[in-house]
Formats: structure tokens, C-alpha cells, sequence
């Protein structure tokens, strides 16, 4: 069998037999971390405790203390609850369920005969509690695709069968088993058993079209949380209930600040009072484009898709747009400032004594959000964001960024947001570029937050198609995160755009 080795977040490597779970290396670690224990991390890959590891490398346990232990946790509970679900009603046909964006829950998705009531809920969250309380293992095979498809052909699960026809060929296919038989198609991981899971509760059942497609079937989705403990759980129930007293929804309506309509689906109506709110907005960020040297311009809303081939957004952007056809010419309606910033800039030629310049545009931008993920004014179709392109020579990057930041956090201090979080968000695997050129704008980035003394974590694949970014996330009143300014670095859209300046010795650079 032979060794593995393994190398801990303190640098110490150890060595472990072949075949070792990751609760077996809990174990060795010692009693508290073997008890927090809920999945393993070998490098970069979450894996069950209890699945046999065949290879050394980069290894932690992950608890309730880190995001990737509490994703794995809810995730585990999703399953619960639906193996609840279809234990009180056999009838439901099940989809998918993972733990919510932001962290603080799960939802699944059902198609079942008609929706859920308030009963309902309570029903199943007491058959939740059961489960727990009988404490099953969460089993996991792997099967050929032929074995999965028989399973759930069987159950007549058919949205699982649609699933496992979009697995990529290759990719492993696993099913996680319960003590009872109940089945799941999911790649995982979970806890070890039901019985990790402590406090649960139901929040609320809504439609969801399958897919986040209206042109779907609608399904039923129950949201939920879950907690290690249940004075945990109470404390953020009433973050919940503080959360809905201060739910800007509500408070739009009884202020009178705007309105959505079925006529225009997620694109907010704003009354005269809720104008005058965004007015000051505007105003406000008008007087720090004068501090720091940006000039306002105005661009059209609707250009030919040629431009779109041009920037990537065709290619990599087209389906979260809308388009429409005149004169028999495709044409997209503008999701993003940066393509006619480009051709405002390519208009004239422009001497290095005249960077940097920058653009700001206070354009309404629409993109096509599906229906099943806009809330609020927090994810919409129609917006506008104060949005700026500088053009600038590579040695005034840091500068531009440097400027960059103060504007962002003095804007911040005014809006009462202490806490701010910075992230270097790099290479998607849908990109466009060339790896040298990404290579070059991450070291840059990298550079310009070290050179700064800025602290930054590193959130790997989380860039645009088109560069690197440094991402700003702040706490509201209740300590939630919310991702609001951004730097975008890109090296790509002036070579596809031929954007250039002359420099001091006379060449186009």
C-alpha cells in the first residue's frame, strides 16, 4: 500500500498510510479537532472524512469555523430535508439543492402537485429533526453512468436524469445513500451522518422556475438554515427578523421610493422622492469625479453585435444580454460601458502628455438576469452604476489604482460602512486572452496591493472574461457581505480595440 504524505496549514508534513480517511487524521491531530471535524480539504478538492485518501498533498480539516466546513454542513441539511420532503410526500419529484449564495442557508427545489403551506413546513422540519435523530450515515459510491441512470429511471426521478446528462464526460459520477435507502445524485461532500446536524429550521417556500428559466416548469423551493447549536440558530433568526424590519423592499413601498411592475420584470420604477434619493447619489459622486480628475461622458444604449464581437462580450457575455434584431442586423442592448468607452477613446489619437484619461458614465445598463435569482434593487435588469474607464500608460497603473481606493473608501466612511474586505479576483476558466497576457495583469494587480500595503485574499477563477480584479466587499447593519466597488484590469480590450497613445519618443504604443 505505501505512504502518503500530507502538508499541514502549519508547514509540517506527516506521513499517513494509504487508504487513511480524513477522520482518521482528525483522530491523530487530536480529540477537539477530530470532534469539529466535518469534511477534509486535500489539495483544493472537499472530500468526506470518511472517503479513503489515495494521495498525499496540501490537507486540512475543515470545521464550522471555515465557510467551506458551514457550505458543507448545509449542504448536508439540504439533503435532509429533502429526504423529508419525499418521505411525507412520495409523490414529489426531486432537483437540486444547494446552500444559498450568501452563506447563511439552503433551499431545494420540488415539483410536487400543488405548493407548501405553513403546515407544511412544520411537517417536514419535524421529519428533519427525525432523521437527525436516527442519526444515518451519508454513504457515497460511485457509479457508471448507466448504473445512475438505471437508479433514478427507476425512482423516476427525471430531473436527476436531466442533471446527470449535463455531467461533462469523464467527470465522476457519485450517488450518496442514507441508512434508509433514500438516494441522491450529488458530487458532495457531506458530514458523516444526520446526526452532526444539530438546530434546523424552515424559513419560507416560494416558486422557482426550474433552472432559473420561466420558460420551465415552476417548481416549489423551501429555504432553510441550519446551526451547530440552537442558542446559534436563535441569534440569527433574530438577525432575520431585524433583516425584514430594515428590508429595503418593504421600505420602498412605505416611503414611496419606487416600484417594479409585471411590464418590465426586475426594473425598479423610482417615484419622485426615491428620484430625489438617486439624485443625491449622482450629485454626490459627480463632486468626487471633480476631486479626482474624471470627466463624465454619455454613450449610446443599443449598439450593433459587431461591437460585442469585438470586445468578447459576444462570445463570453452574450447570453446575460438582450438583444433584438432592426433592419435585419443584430444589435445588443448595452450590459457594460467599456466597449464605446474604447470607441470614444480610439476617436483621436492621444499623446502620453494627456493620460491618464478617464471616462465616467452614469449610462443605464440592462442585462438579462433570470428570473429566478433578481431580488430587489439588489439584482435587477435595468441599472446604473457610476462607471469609469481610465486609460493609462502601464507605469501609472499603480497611481490610477492608488487614487482608485481613496475615492472608494472615502465614499464608503460617508455611507457608514467600517468594515471592508479586499479581494484579488483572478482567471475564470472562461476567458478571453492569452495566459501571458493574465500572467501579467495578476502580477500587476498583485504588485500594485503589496506596493500599497493593502491586505487582499486571493479568490482564484473569480474574474471578468476579460482580466483580473480587486473586489471590495462591506458589512451592512446586520453584518452581512455584500460585494459593491471594483478595479478591473485589462489587457485585452485595447489590443482587440488597436488602442494606443504616442509616446515621448514618437512611437504608438
Amino acid at each position: 500500500m505505501g505512504n502518503i504524505w500530507l502538508r499541514f496549514p502549519d508547514g509540517s508534513e506527516r506521513a499517513f498510510p494509504r487508504g487513511v480517511t480524513g477522520r482518521e487524521v482528525a483522530a491523530s491531530l487530536g480529540p477537539r479537532l477530530a470532534q469539529a471535524a466535518l469534511a477534509a480539504m486535500v489539495d483544493g478538492q472537499m472530500v468526506d472524512l470518511n472517503r479513503p485518501l489515495t494521495h498525499g498533498g496540501d490537507f486540512r480539516i475543515l470545521t464550522w469555523q471555515d465557510p467551506e466546513g458551514r457550505y458543507v454542513y448545509r449542504h448536508s441539511t439540504a439533503h435532509v430535508l429533502a429526504q423529508a420532503v419525499q418521505r411525507l410526500f412520495p409523490e414529489a419529484k426531486v432537483t437540486i439543492g444547494p446552500p444559498t449564495e450568501d452563506g447563511q442557508g439552503y433551499y431545494y427545489d420540488f415539483d410536487v402537485p400543488r405548493p407548501f403551506t405553513p403546515e407544511d413546513l412544520e411537517r417536514i422540519e419535524q421529519v428533519m429533526r427525525d432523521i437527525i435523530a436516527e442519526d444515518q450515515q451519508f454513504i457515497r459510491e460511485e457509479v457508471t453512468r448507466e448504473q445512475a441512470r438505471a437508479e433514478f429511471e427507476r425512482l423516476g426521478e427525471t430531473y436527476k436524469l436531466e442533471i446527470l446528462d449535463a455531467i461533462p464526460e469523464g467527470e465522476t459520477v457519485s450517488l450518496y445513500r442514507n441508512d434508509d435507502k433514500w438516494v441522491d445524485l450529488c458530487r458532495g461532500p457531506h458530514v458523516p451522518s444526520t446526526g452532526y446536524l444539530k438546530a434546523v429550521k424552515l424559513l419560507s417556500t416560494s416558486g422557482a422556475y426550474w433552472r432559473g428559466d420561466e420558460r420551465n416548469k415552476m417548481l416549489q423551493r423551501i429555504y432553510g438554515t441550519s446551526f451547530p447549536s440552537q442558542r446559534e440558530l436563535d441569534e440569527y433568526l433574530r438577525q432575520l427578523e431585524e433583516a425584514q424590519r430594515r428590508d429595503h423592499r418593504r421600505l420602498g413601498r412605505e416611503l414611496n421610493l419606487f416600484m417594479f411592475h409585471p411590464y418590465a420584470p426586475a426594473s425598479p420604477f423610482f417615484f419622485p422622492h426615491g428620484a430625489v434619493v438617486y439624485n443625491l447619489l449622482v450629485d454626490y459622486v459627480r463632486e468626487l469625479y471633480k476631486k479626482y480628475g474624471y470627466q463624465e461622458v454619455i454613450t449610446p444604449q443599443i449598439f450593433l453585435a459587431d461591437l460585442w464581437k469585438i470586445s468578447g462580450h459576444y462570445d463570453h457575455f452574450w447570453d446575460e444580454m438582450f438583444s433584438l434584431t432592426a433592419d435585419e442586423r443584430e444589435y445588443g442592448v448595452k450590459a457594460m460601458n467599456c466597449p464605446s468607452h474604447c470607441l470614444l477613446y480610439a476617436a483621436s489619437l492621444h499623446s502620453y502628455r494627456e493620460l491618464p484619461i478617464r471616462y465616467a458614465d452614469f449610462g443605464r445598463l440592462h442585462r438579462y438576469e433570470r428570473s429566478g435569482v433578481t431580488a430587489g434593487l439588489t439584482r435587477v435588469r435595468s441599472f446604473s452604476q457610476d462607471d469609469a474607464h481610465i486609460f493609462c500608460r502601464p507605469e501609472q497603473i499603480e497611481e490610477e489604482i492608488h487614487n482608485f481606493v481613496e475615492m472608494l473608501t472615502e465614499t464608503y466612511k460617508m455611507l457608514g460602512f467600517a468594515e471592508i474586505q479586499i479581494f484579488l479576483s483572478t482567471r475564470p476558466d472562461h476567458r478571453a486572452g492569452t495566459d501571458e497576457i493574465w500572467d501579467h495583469a495578476e502580477a500587476t494587480l498583485a504588485a500594485v496591493l503589496k506596493s500599497q500595503q493593502i491586505d487582499y485574499t486571493l479568490r482564484p477563477g473569480e474574474g471578468a472574461f476579460y482580466g483580473p480584479k480587486i473586489d471590495f466587499i462591506v458589512n451592512d447593519a446586520l453584518g452581512r457581505p455584500w460585494q459593491l466597488g471594483t478595479a478591473q484590469l485589462d489587457f485585452n480590450m485595447p489590443q482587440q480595440f488597436g488602442l494606443e497613445f504616442v509616446s515621448e519618443a514618437g512611437t504608438h504604443e
